[in-house]
């Protein structure tokens, strides 16, 4: 047997002679790469066809076997000629190896075809649906004597291979409590059916989330995974469900529970959005991808639950919270919700201090936002400019007014600046680096302006119309500045 280990650019391996018929190829460090994307590059860049046996992960490394001299060669000889999205170049070593355990422990025919009879009474063709929870002590198996564990690659190999020739159209899969400690085997699927949706892999022995990389590019809509030990790495359940989205950005149900809609938004491509200042409800900057965003991400903001925004942070971004500085009340009592955290430079006294209320990591941010009084945004105040938009950075900032609805400032009426500095994820969501909020007393004329509603007039002197509860909005601005309402000027 030949081994060949592919490697990253920081460890350059050794190559060995090629001495057998039969070559294993190993990745180390290779769990980061998307096994399709690898093999494909492999292939492509190979001057001798060939056909990869048994790919598995282990540890951090990949592996596959492969057949023939020649094959070996020539795939020693793409040593360092493949480099991935950041340029590093991928190193294959090839090495002597015992014959692959998938090859060696192939199930007989009479197996296979055993095995393909009660898959085939599991499955259920109307839901597309198949059962094979505790597959290890099926009575037609073990009454037969026919041994499958699916934790063996062997017998996941089998599998995958039934569910392709029988079943390519796979809608649900439930692999429940089949002692599976990693999904080597199962990556597969992504090949032989991925057409599947929903994916069940509770009571079984994963202890990592790293395991999900080898099945990411399934575009799972539900996902089980209680009773893994893997489940008591996380601090909460908003961390967990942050970790299995960065894997399946479009589950809509984790473990059994309707997740909250992700704060995704989908770039085609770089463009510029201009400074807006029309906010009518059918603006065309609303259907621009940077108003999807806002509207979703202020949605969840005012929604009682800012939990929902860890998905929207960078595991280490930064916020900061600033409020006015007014020598006459430096801590106005109006603010006391803010002021704990404001960072206004006018009003600390040392560089520590600020350095202090700076917020670190997302769960951090997210506490701190969790802090703050529940508010009410008006999407029709929002004014949004962006001044950075390439195919790895965004910097936009929205500006407009917000009502408070609880705590001790309950109906005052607030103007926010709000800038946004992220970049995008590998599906094109956005991901929050750096969040700075700036948060003041709206003026009369800006709740106004803010709120009025446009309507069609026939003369001259029509106006806009407030609601009433517009216009209690601008009393109460009203006492809370000391300025009398004032009509907006023709």
């Amino acid at each position: 047997m030949l081994v060949a280990h592919v490697k990253d650019d920081r460890k350059v391996g050794v190559l060995s002679n090629i001495i057998l018929d039969v070559v294993d190829t190993g990745v180390p460090r290779a769990i980061k790469y998307d096994k399709i994307w690898l093999m494909n590059s492999i292939a492509s860049h190979c001057r001798v066809p060939f056909t990869p046996v048994d790919f598995y992960y282990v540890k951090s490394q990949a592996r596959f076997f492969v057949q023939g001299a020649s094959t070996a060669s020539a795939l020693r000889d793409i040593n360092g000629k493949i480099c991935d999205e950041k340029n590093k170049k991928i190193h294959i070593i090839v090495n002597t190896s015992d014959v692959p355990f998938s090859v060696r422990d192939k199930l007989e025919p009479s197996k296979m075809e055993q095995l393909k009879l009660t898959m085939k009474k599991r499955y259920d063709p109307i839901k597309k649906s198949l059962d094979l929870q505790i597959f290890r002590l099926d009575p037609d198996l073990v009454g037969l004597d026919v041994d499958i564990m699916l934790n063996r690659r062997n017998c996941m190999a089998a599998t995958m291979q039934i569910i392709k020739e029988d079943f390519p159209e796979l809608f649900s899969l439930n692999l429940c409590d089949n002692s599976l400690y990693q999904l080597n085997g199962l990556s597969d699927i992504i090949q032989v059916a991925p057409t599947v949706k929903i994916l069940n892999l509770s009571k079984n022995q994963l202890k990592s989330t790293q395991e999900l990389v080898r099945i990411k590019e399934l575009k799972l809509e539900e996902l089980c995974l209680e009773g893994n030990p893997l489940l008591d790495t996380f601090p909460d359940q908003s961390a967990y469900i942050s970790a299995i989205r960065k894997y399946f950005p479009k589950l809509l149900r984790l473990d059994g529970q309707v997740l909250p809609p992700p704060i995704t938004v989908d770039i085609d491509k770089p463009h510029l959005t201009q400074p807006c200042e029309e906010r009518d409800e059918g603006s065309e900057l609303q259907e621009t991808p940077v108003m999807q965003f806002l509207q979703k991400y202020f949605l969840t903001y005012d929604s009682g639950d800012r939990q929902g925004l860890l998905s929207a942070y960078h595991d280490e971004a930064c916020f900061s919270l600033t409020i006015p500085f007014n020598p006459g009340d430096p801590a106005p009592s109006s603010f006391s919700e803010y002021s704990k955290n404001n960072r206004n430079m006018k009003t600390l006294k040392g560089p520590s201090l600020r350095v202090q209320l700076l917020k670190y990591t997302k769960r951090d941010i997210v506490c701190s936002l969790c802090m703050l009084p529940k508010t009410q945004h008006y999407f029709l105040s929002f004014v949004v400019d962006m001044s950075l938009n390439t195919e790895k950075m965004l910097c936009f900032s929205v500006n407009g007014v917000f009502k408070e609805v609880e705590g001790v400032s309950q109906g005052s009426v607030r103007a926010f600046s709000r800038t946004f500095v992220a970049n995008f994820a590998s599906d094109s969501s956005v991901c929050i680096l750096n969040d700075e909020l700036f948060v003041r007393d709206a003026t009369p004329n800006e709740i106004q302006s803010a709120l009025s509603i446009r309507v069609p007039t026939t003369t001259s002197s029509s106006g806009p119309r407030l609601s009433q509860e517009q216009q209690e909005m601008v009393q109460a601005s009203s006492t809370q500045s000391g300025k009398s309402p004032q009509c907006p000027q023709k």
